[in-house]
């Protein structure tokens, strides 16, 4: 195992990196037979956010000779200390090395995270190219809605799960397992594999092109292996779900219990990659869905949950279903939110529920400005429509409505594109009187996606999109509306891989070598260097976002996403002849494939099931409480190992989603966010460890304190510890107020300055000590010496007592070294004197 302590004091963001979370799982011993990492390529908070992730991570956990880690891509910062340290990429769990497992499985959910997956590779020492690496080389897997067009990526993977992964990467470590044990080699590994629906063997393949660049033909290299069909999920409701998260230290892009309410989309828009790869329809029964959320609530501590689907005001009991939810948490401050609303969905009574929970903006995707424009891309929903939701919605009390919409779609013109901001002036209009009514208007550019009925259409390039940005910025500057886009190059790159050929490795490989990473990211990317890339290779890019013919080989045309092409272009041709076609959830069937009415098919729940009634709000449990109940308590905690690189504002929200979990008697701010009465001492620096950190709990009514003590640590993450705690009178001071010093221990360096002791004499006979520190970029000087109350050295260290602020600070004065090197000495709080 690779120990890379010393990287957490050099990079931002250390808790990325540090593991330990509770929820995460680390087997070690015997009686492991297949070590697989799941592998994000993007940044932690990012990748903990993925809600497919946990869920595998679980499924395989749950199998005792399965051990499942993860790994992020790391930021730039950690990738130049592994590089310069010549230390490999590991997992967060056990810090093995990622070429040390059996496979390494990897997530695309995005075109432009495909550099970060060979950085991580190269990182890891794993040979780029599949033909580079041997049979001891880990399987490199890769998943997720990118997969549906692997062929940019054919030369460096193994294998692309195609579809739903509940149950195919079950088989996956089955059969690697047979693999290892039988001692076939990789290539009866993967004739196995290819023998099974969703999985695809890219050098089971070989694609011929014409000298234009134009596929000639995809030839299967094994026999009954032309087509390699979708996996499928047949039943959400008996799917496992993970309802014992990993509980991230610091604040992830969503951070919260989101359940997958129903998987799959029948509203059929023609743009929509996975309205169609993700269908039929599956939903969970409202009673399945509120034993997962009860569980998942009670192991977590989170307070929102998030009811995920591509569109959840369609689920089938979505009304009952928000209220029964509501009465159930209200009591623990538990917020519902719905991330994916549609026009045609929002009923007065579904908003009237959403409005009693989501006090931020509200978010509707109209897509096109013109009604032809909606018709064309199957939306379904008028200006009316809009408009009648909209004027509800600033009635109902919310402040900003945000809309999405596209442009670059085909056929459209300049009136489409007035017809944005004409539209998106009427929502404004729509609220006027009601106090309150701004508008943010966001336009994407379209990007033609695999396996939908727009798969052959042109994208515009990016002169031509940055002129359809300016005209948009202006006209809604005209109307005072606030106007965000996507990047012109960003949307040109996204759109040569979604649509890209095995030609592209090459291009990739380039990219990495020139230091392309984060391409998502507006700070990391940079377009010169793609463009270089691309020249080296001899490759136009902009030959990718050209229309495709109909009778034309695509890449991905031995990719079988359950619907088939001429589905695809019946639908193309309905949307230029201005044809709908209706949602088969309420209508006729309209045969696009999918279902075989048997297993498969779509699974809907009854508009009759589960409690349609609503108790109500339940009545804040403060009011049942007599204020003499009321209690105060104080805990003494340690912060040792690598809980010493949680930062302040992780540990204060690690804390109190431990004491949510351990069910302690909380008592809760009033307003409009209540929160948990909990003090704290002031920041620890981020690196030092403690062993005398001060916290106060305000409770509802008494309980007995080792009861307080031992709740919370079976919740407390590794390295975080309740060592000691008493009941204290209700009108104490807080923990800082109650402090008279601080004491700290910092080990001495090898080499120290010959004037140690003259400058420790020196500083306590001064009257003023002035050091420099950097403050939100700028440099400024403060006196500590009021602050400092005794210094000395002890068997080696140097002792430092404090009324209050920073021993980093003194150390680094002392020591003539900076604060990083000061922190990487492991500065340890050995106490606290109290008043």
């Amino acid at each position: 195992m690779i120990d890379q302590t010393e990287a957490l004091t050099q990079v931002s963001r250390p808790s990325r990196y540090i593991g330990g979370e509770l929820g995460s799982i680390c087997k070690a011993g015997p009686g492991i037979d297949v070590r697989m990492v799941l592998a994000f390529p993007d940044v932690y908070e990012v990748g903990m956010s993925h809600i497919g992730f946990p869920i595998l991570y679980n499924i395989l956990n749950s199998l005792d000779w399965v051990a499942a880690e993860r790994v992020y891509a790391p930021w730039g910062d950690m990738e130049e200390w592994l590089r310069e340290q010549k230390k490999p990429l590991c997992s967060l769990e056990s810090s093995r090395p990622l070429a040390q497992f059996d496979i390494v499985g990897f997530t695309l959910q995005y075109e432009l995270s495909y550099t970060n997956l060979l950085g991580m590779l190269d990182l890891a020492g794993i040979p780029l190219r599949r033909e580079q690496r041997d049979m001891y080389a880990p399987l490199v897997v890769a998943g997720g809605p990118c997969a549906y067009n692997p062929e940019p990526l054919a030369a460096f993977i193994d294998v692309a799960l195609i579809g739903d992964g509940e149950e195919a990467v079950v088989e996956l470590v089955e059969l690697v397992r047979q693999a290892k044990t039988n001692n076939w080699t990789r290539a009866q590994l993967l004739e196995e594999l290819s023998r099974r629906d969703g999985f695809y063997i890219p050098e089971f393949f070989q694609v011929e092109h014409h000298i234009d660049g134009e596929i000639a033909a995809i030839v299967p290299l094994k026999k009954d292996y032309s087509k390699v069909r979708r996996r499928f999920l047949e039943d959400l409701e008996t799917a496992p779900f993970p309802t014992r998260p990993i509980i991230p230290f610091m604040q992830t892009v969503h951070n919260r219990v989101a359940l997958e309410i129903a998987r799959g989309c029948t509203r059929g828009c023609r743009f929509c990659q996975a309205g169609y790869i993700y269908r039929p329809v599956r939903e969970r029964s409202p009673e399945k869905i509120r034993e997962l959320i009860a569980e998942s609530l009670e192991n977590s501590g989170y307070e929102e949950i998030s009811l995920l689907s591509l569109s959840s005001g369609d689920y089938s009991c979505i009304e009952p279903l928000l209220k029964q939810l509501m009465s159930e948490h209200a009591e623990d401050r538990v917020a519902v939110s719905l991330p994916s609303l549609r026009v045609g969905s929002l009923t007065p009574e579904l908003m009237e529920e959403v409005k009693k929970v989501r006090k931020t903006g509200f978010t509707l995707a109209p897509e096109a400005g013109s009604e032809r424009l909606r018709e064309l891309i199957n939306k379904g929903i008028s200006a009316e429509d809009l408009l009648e939701t909209t004027g509800s919605a600033y009635q109902f009390g919310w402040r900003l409505i945000k809309l999405y919409f596209m442009m670059g779609l085909p056929t459209e013109t300049d009136e489409d594109l007035q017809a944005i901001i004409e539209l998106s002036a009427q929502v404004k209009r729509s609220g006027k009187g009601t106090g309150g009514n701004d508008v943010n208007v966001a336009v994407s550019t379209f990007v033609p996606k695999p396996h939908t009925p727009f798969q052959w259409e042109a994208q515009i390039g990016i002169e031509e999109t940055l002129a359809k940005q300016k005209l948009l910025r202006d006209g809604l500057r005209q109307k005072k509306l606030r106007f965000k886009y996507h990047e012109a190059e960003l949307s040109f790159l996204e759109g040569t891989f979604a649509r890209g050929d095995r030609r592209l490795a090459t291009v990739l490989e380039r990219a990495v070598e020139l230091g392309c990473r984060f391409d998502g990211w507006r700070e990391h990317f940079d377009f010169a260097k793609w463009q270089q890339a691309f020249a080296d290779c001899a490759i136009d890019p902009a030959w990718y976002l050209r229309q495709r013919r109909e009778d034309e080989i695509l890449p991905w045309d031995h990719i079988d996403c359950g619907l088939p092409k001429s589905f695809f272009i019946d639908e193309r041709n309905k949307a230029f002849a201005g044809g709908a076609t209706l949602d088969c959830r309420d209508g006729d069937c309209h045969g696009c494939g999918v279902c075989d009415f048997d297993d498969l098919r779509m699974r809907l729940t009854p508009l009759s099931s589960g409690d349609e009634s609503s108790t109500g709000v339940t009545e804040n449990p403060e009011q049942k409480q007599k204020e003499d109940q009321f209690t105060r308590v104080r805990l003494r905690l340690s912060k040792l190992g690598r809980a010493r690189m949680v930062g302040h504002l992780e540990y204060l929200k690690m804390f109190q989603r431990a004491a949510s979990r351990a069910r302690l008697p909380l008592r809760f701010s009033q307003g409009f966010h209540p929160m948990p009465k909990i003090s704290y001492l002031e920041a620890l620096p981020m690196g030092v460890s403690s062993e005398a950190e001060l916290i106060d709990l305000e409770l509802l009514y008494p309980i007995p304190i080792d009861q307080v003590i031992e709740s919370l640590n079976v919740q407390l993450p590794e390295g975080f510890k309740i060592t000691e705690g008493k009941l204290i009178p209700w009108k104490s001071p807080s923990p800082s107020a109650s402090i008279v010093a601080s004491c700290y221990l910092v080990p001495l360096p090898e080499n120290i300055p010959g004037d140690l002791e003259e400058r420790i004499h020196n500083d306590l006979s001064a009257e003023q000590v002035l050091i420099s520190r950097i403050k939100k970029g700028r440099e400024e000087r403060i006196d500590i010496r009021p602050d400092l109350i005794a210094l000395s050295l002890i068997d080696g260290k140097l002792s430092i007592e404090l009324k209050k602020g920073s021993p980093l600070l003194v150390a680094t004065r002392l020591l003539d070294m900076d604060v990083e090197a000061v922190r990487r000495l492991g500065v340890h709080k050995t106490g606290i004197v109290l008043k």
